[in-house]
Order: C-alpha cells, then sequence, then structure tokens
C-alpha cells in the first residue's frame, strides 16, 4: 500500500516571492556570521578595491593634464611625472590585490556555509519518517538539493561582491561628479542608472519565467532518469527501453523549449541595455567636450568622465546575469530550507529518555489501532505480547498488517490508538535513536548498498573488525561463497546488490543483522529467497541467534515458525487465532487450513 500523506516535496512552489527573498536571506545570515572576522575583512578588501578604482581615473586627469605641456623644451622630458605613472600602476594592481584577497579570505565563508547547510539538510532528511521517503522523487529532490548548495555560493558572491559592490563604486563615482562637476553630470548619471535597473529588472522577471521552467523539465528528466535506471531489470523485463526513452526526452524537449526562450530574450534584454548606456555615454561626453571647448573643463577631466562611465556601466552590463542568477539561487536555497522545515512525522517527545534494558526485554502490542490513510485501516486493536527472550510468530495472507507490526515497532510511524511497550516503557517516550539501536530486522526485500560485500555486512555494526564480519558471514552460510569470488570480501555487490541473487542479498542481511546482535529481532519473511536446503540450514542458525532474544518472526511459509512460543494468525487487521502450531492445528480453524493448503503445494512442486 502507498501511505497518504502531504504533498511531496516536488511540489513546492517554485519562486518563493519577495518577502520569502528575505526570509531566505535572513535565514542565510547566520550561518555566514559564524565567520564575522572573515566578513568584515572580505567588506574591507572590498571596500579597498572599490577605493583603488575610482582612484585609477583621477590619477588618470592629473597624468593627461601633466603631459599638456609644450612639447621641445627641456620639461617636456620632465612632464611624465614617475610618481604619477607609479601611482596609477600601484592603484591598478591593488584593485586586484584587494579583490584577491577578499577572495581569498571569503571562500572558506562560503564554503563553510555551504558545507553546513548541506549536513543539515542531510540529517534531517534521514529524520523523517518513512510516509516523506516512500512519497519523494529521489532523483528531482538530489538536483534540488545540488541548485541548493550551489546557490549560496552565488547567492552570496553576487549579492556582495557585485550588486552591493557596485553600488558603492556608483555612490563614489556620483560624489566625484558632484564635487568636480555641475549638477547635470550626476542627474544625467543618476537617469541612466535608474532607467537601466528598472528596465533590466522588468525584463529579467520577465525571462525568469523560462529559467523555472527550464529547472521543472531538468528535474523531471532527471527524476526519470534515475528511475528508470534504478529499475533497469524492470524495464528490460517489459520492452520498454522506447517508452522509458521517449518520457526522458519530453522532458528534455521542454528543457530545450525554455532554453531557447530564454536566450532569445536574453537578446532583447542587452541590446536594450547596450541602448540605455550608449546615450548616457554620448551625454556624459557631449557635456564634458562643451566644457573642454569652453575652457571649464581639460582634456583629463573629459577623459576621466569617459574612464567614470565606462567603469561603472561594465559591471551593470551584467546586471540581467546577475540579478536573475540571484532571483534564482534564492529560490533554490528557498526550497532546500522549506525542505529542512519539513515536520518530522515521527519526533522524539520532549525529555525522552534513551531505552532502559535490563536483561531479556518483553515486547508488548496493547490495543494497537493504525491507518495509513483515515479511510483505510490497517490494524484494529491488535494486542499480544513477546515474552522475554521467546518467539512470536505472525502468519497471515497478504496485506494483513503483519509488515505493519515491524514498521511500528521501529517507530517509523506512531500509533493512532493504543501502545506498544518494551521492558513496560511506550516506545514513544524513548529516544528513537535508542529504540532502533536495540532491533535489528531482516528484510524481506533486501537492499544493499553500490559497495564491497564486507561494507554492507559490516554496516550492521560499523566499525566492528574483519574478523567479526566473516563469522557473521559463517552464521548466516555465505563466507563459502564469498571467498570463493575473486575479490572475496572485497566484491562489489552493485546498485541497489543487483549483482548478487535474491537468496545471496538474503544472507548478506542475515549477516548483517547477526553483527548487530540486539536484543530485539524481527525476522520478515527472513528466508523467502532461500532454496529448500539453504532455508534448513539457515534456520538452524536463525533459530541460534534469536535464542535468548525477544524475537517476532513475521512469516508465509508456515514450516519457518513451527517452533515460535507462540504463532498468531492475522487477518485484515485483526488476530483471528493464536496459539502454538500444535494447538493450532489441533484446533481445525484457519491456520490448520492454511498448513493444509502449504503442505499440498510443497507435495505437488508447487
Amino acid at each position: 500500500m502507498r501511505p497518504g500523506g502531504p504533498a511531496s516535496f516536488v511540489d513546492l512552489p517554485d519562486d518563493p516571492g519577495t518577502a520569502s527573498d528575505w526570509r531566505t536571506l535572513r535565514r542565510l545570515f547566520p550561518y555566514l556570521w559564524q565567520y564575522k572576522w572573515r566578513v568584515v575583512a572580505a567588506i574591507a578588501f572590498m571596500l579597498g578595491a572599490k577605493l583603488a578604482n575610482v582612484g585609477v581615473p583621477l590619477l588618470l586627469k592629473d597624468l593627461i593634464d601633466a603631459m599638456d605641456a609644450r612639447t621641445g623644451t627641456a620639461a617636456a622630458l620632465l612632464v611624465v611625472p614617475v610618481g604619477l605613472l607609479l601611482a596609477y600602476g600601484g592603484l591598478r594592481l591593488s584593485t586586484s590585490v584587494f579583490n584577491e584577497l577578499r577572495e581569498l579570505v571569503f571562500a572558506r565563508v562560503t564554503h563553510g556555509a555551504a558545507r553546513l547547510i548541506a549536513l543539515q539538510t542531510f540529517v534531517h532528511l534521514h529524520s523523517l519518517g518513512l510516509r516523506f521517503h516512500l512519497e519523494r522523487q529521489t532523483g528531482g529532490m538530489t538536483r534540488d538539493i545540488e541548485r541548493g548548495v550551489r546557490g549560496i555560493e552565488s547567492l552570496v558572491s553576487f549579492m556582495l561582491f557585485n550588486i552591493i559592490a557596485t553600488l558603492i563604486e556608483v555612490a563614489l563615482v556620483l560624489g566625484v561628479l558632484g564635487a568636480r562637476f555641475d549638477w547635470r553630470f550626476v542627474a544625467v548619471t543618476l537617469a541612466a542608472l535608474v532607467i537601466y535597473i528598472a528596465f533590466t529588472v522588468w525584463v529579467t522577471e520577465w525571462r525568469i519565467e523560462f529559467r523555472r521552467e527550464a529547472n521543472r523539465s531538468d528535474s523531471a528528466a532527471n527524476t526519470k532518469a534515475v528511475d528508470s535506471l534504478l529499475n533497469y531489470e524492470t524495464v528490460k523485463y517489459f520492452n520498454n527501453e522506447a517508452f522509458e526513452a521517449g518520457r526522458y526526452d519530453e522532458s528534455l524537449e521542454r528543457f530545450r523549449l525554455a532554453q531557447l526562450r530564454s536566450r532569445s530574450s536574453l537578446a532583447l534584454l542587452n541590446g536594450g541595455q547596450q541602448l540605455i548606456i550608449a546615450v548616457a555615454l554620448v551625454a556624459m561626453l557631449w557635456l564634458a567636450t562643451q566644457g573642454v571647448v569652453q575652457g571649464r573643463l581639460t582634456l583629463g577631466d573629459l577623459v576621466m568622465v569617459n574612464a567614470f562611465m565606462i567603469q561603472i556601466y561594465i559591471p551593470l552590463n551584467f546586471l540581467g546575469v546577475i540579478y536573475r542568477e540571484i532571483k534564482q539561487s534564492l529560490t533554490d536555497l528557498s526550497r532546500m530550507f522549506t525542505l529542512m522545515d519539513r515536520r518530522q512525522e515521527v519526533r522524539d517527545a520532549p525529555g525522552a529518555q534513551p531505552l532502559a534494558l535490563a536483561g531479556e526485554p518483553v515486547v508488548r502490542f496493547e490495543r494497537v489501532h493504525f491507518a495509513y490513510a483515515p479511510d483505510r485501516p490497517i490494524l484494529q486493536g491488535v494486542d499480544f505480547e513477546i515474552p522475554p527472550g521467546k518467539t512470536v510468530a505472525v502468519v497471515g495472507p497478504s496485506g494483513a498488517g503483519k509488515s505493519t507490526l515491524a514498521r511500528l515497532l521501529f517507530r517509523f510511524y506512531d500509533v493512532q490508538q493504543g501502545a506498544i511497550t518494551i521492558g513496560g516503557q511506550d516506545i514513544r517516550g524513548v529516544t528513537q535513536d535508542s529504540l532502533r539501536r536495540a532491533i535489528g530486522i531482516v528484510p524481506q526485500d533486501t537492499v544493499l548498498f553500490n559497495d564491497t560485500i564486507a561494507y554492507n555486512i559490516a554496516y550492521g555494526r560499523p566499525g566492528a573488525a574483519q574478523a567479526e564480519v566473516e563469522q557473521a558471514a559463517r552464521a548466516a552460510h555465505i563466507h563459502d561463497f564469498i571467498v570463493s569470488t575473486p575479490q572475496g570480501y572485497g566484491a562489489m555487490v552493485g546498485e541497489r546488490g543487483l549483482k548478487l541473487s535474491g537468496g545471496e542479498k538474503q544472507r548478506v542481511a542475515i549477516a548483517r543483522t547477526l553483527l548487530k546482535n540486539p536484543p530485539i529481532l524481527i525476522f520478515d519473511e527472513a528466508t523467502s529467497a532461500l532454496d529448500s536446503a539453504n532455508e534448513r540450514a539457515i534456520q538452524a542458525e536463525l533459530r541460534s541467534a534469536a535464542r535468548g532474544k525477544t524475537t517476532l518472526v513475521i512469516a508465509h511459509r508456515l514450516s519457518t515458525v513451527v517452533d515460535a512460543h507462540e504463532i498468531l494468525v492475522m487477518d485484515a487487521g485483526r488476530i483471528v487465532e493464536r496459539g502454538t502450531h500444535a494447538a493450532l492445528l489441533a484446533a481445525g480453524g484457519r491456520y490448520a487450513g492454511m498448513w493444509a493448503l502449504q503442505r499440498s503445494n510443497d507435495e505437488n512442486g508447487l
């Protein structure tokens, strides 16, 4: 069953809006402020670079004016003051030095903040409930997280060292123009800047929808590609390579069209920007030329005005790209922060303490009711006890709620009515970490990491010695197979363990749980993928491993549970029969019918 729940992560809005932009910036600030001295130093270097940059045209003016002497005289040999040339070169060099120092100092800030946010997002994803992970689309989600991390560096760099730095430089230039010339120079510059910025923002806001559509199509294409490749065998089973390629190509085509619209509209933006810059530059040079003709200004003033205009309009040339990147970075970062804000369905209670166990624990399900969705109850008043160190088996048809018992015991979900206790402690009142450390499971569907066999077995207890890993493998009857392979325990198992057979994967899962060695065990169809010979051998090992442990066995094959302390027969979320194997056979009820049917199938080779 696919549990119901709130909208998945991929349904989050693309544009967080202006108010949310400011919220995103406020949330980002504490991560940056952890490096406050580096931030302050970087801002100081940025100011130094801008002051040096503004000083270059001023020195250039003095240099040109100093050249305005009569040639052919002794003074002509000295009109190029060495001091001015050295100062001009020094300012040019210092601009680059300050910028490099700024990047060097601030690099640790952006990379550190990106690392911390990415880590917190990763940890939070693991803290979210099973419902979220059943609904997620892995390809799209990982792409969004990747863009969010990249967006941190882009956002900080563009906002602090492009937008703010350019505004500081514009303010300095306007101050120089106002102090040295008349108000018209300031008015023309300001008017051009206002028109330029307004035009850029207006066109970029119109264009940004194309970027959002491209991102949506990119995420959709990545989701389809990852999902298809993860299910490679299923695609092959049904000859659906062309179908999968068609689905992928649909998203790629939407991505292509969005990119084309984006590039076409970029021509309009660039053309409009260049027109505004050209008109403003001509107007400023006309005013300066008039001043030179009338004797109010020097040739150096004319050169300085031209240098100032070029100097402030070059960074503004990229304003459209920068503004779009800032908006997109804010959107990407907001999506990641929204994911971090995703409410945990199962959380530790305030003041929750670690599970305290003294000896073999008793597990109780007390009148448990549970439903994944309100309109479809799964468990209805389930009540049973697993005595300390004993084994209780649960059997019944598919959909009876057997595997849900294991999910609730692990606290992947919380019960809606009733309680589950371990050693007399309600599991909702203890920490999830301590609860799960006390439970080991061998699931029916074993998924392995794309790593070595040794890594997958040692995952049951990271840090275990190689000898312990091998001992667990021997107990699970897979050691001989492992050492027979060329790489031995270093053999890679492939994506989701697909290089191994179903039985080999299940034996790795058994070894992993045996290595963990918890006081409570859950065997959820632990031998369903094994042949009869291996099943009998491993059943003996499982019985040995379960000795002295409180064990819940979920089974379809009744022959695997005949030695259980108690067998529960479930149907439609209720326990309809309970007792030992012999007692249930003697009762002649549902269990006896299931036993007779399975014996008949075994005899007929079905």
